[in-house]
């Protein structure tokens, strides 16, 4: 029995590339593809994010010569390639996904996303991969998947990152940084612990969504954090709530 009946599930572009650098690892998609398959299976509703940055990140195009705002529409334009890459991957898992976006794509996604199709897809058993970012420039993937998490009503937005969990510091960067087993809002905001920016972070501490940091890149991960076993998940991540 699952503890969540839906969860939001945020990635980062840059998870897709896996050791390659750049653009999209066939493994890592396969890898994914069979965790988020194995937990729509399970019975709970799977909403996800991509973020771009395998391909693009629009912040970075600023300093390459490209407009802030042209450089996040084409940010926007790499999420929905993500997004189009992990649907076929889940359904060459043998699972059942589609893609909505939130800026007009036509014929590329399954239609422009709305909380109600969404959750009508889900409802459906389909895996829902909201692509294009919020749709508006100066916003990151971290706060379109808040923004989604929130409005699907999810129970729990789920980060899935390299590490596992919340430190007290960069654990790559700081060998003596300490993980958190669980955080409020608040004491992140004190200790300014780096969880998502401030407009994704506010969003969900606002609205009451929890968010689960914790690392996506060990097969059966995923599984475990949405069967809710406690006594697995302080070794895979950092819960943090109100």
């Amino acid at each position: 029995m699952s503890r969540y009946k839906r969860i939001l599930l945020k990635l980062s572009g840059e998870s897709l590339q896996g050791k390659q650098g750049y653009g999209l690892d066939s493994q890592m998609l396969a890898s994914y593809a069979a965790q988020i398959k194995a937990v729509a299976d399970s019975g709970v509703q799977v909403g996800i994010v991509i973020g771009g940055g395998n391909i693009f990140r629009g912040l970075s195009g600023v300093g390459k010569g490209f407009d802030r705002v042209r450089g996040d529409q084409m940010g926007m334009l790499a999420t929905v390639i993500n997004s189009l890459a992990l649907q076929s991957a889940i359904e060459n898992a043998g699972g059942k996904a589609c893609v909505l976006t939130s800026i007009p794509m036509g014929p590329v996604g399954a239609g422009i996303y709305s909380k109600f199709r969404a959750v009508e897809l889900m409802n459906d058993g389909y895996t829902v991969i909201i692509g294009g970012g919020t749709g508006n420039p100066f916003f990151t993937t971290d706060t379109a998947s808040a923004l989604r998490g929130v409005e699907i009503e999810a129970d729990v937005l789920l980060k899935g990152t390299r590490v596992n969990g919340v430190y007290t510091a960069d654990p790559e960067k700081d060998p003596s940084a300490v993980k958190y087993d669980t955080v409020t809002f608040a004491e992140a905001i004190e200790k300014r612990l780096k969880v998502m920016d401030l407009t994704a972070f506010t969003l969900c501490m606002e609205n009451g969504l929890p968010i689960f940091v914790f690392d996506m890149d060990t097969p059966g991960n995923l599984e475990k954090v949405a069967a809710g076993d406690d006594r697995a998940l302080a070794g895979i991540g950092t819960l943090v709530h109100n």
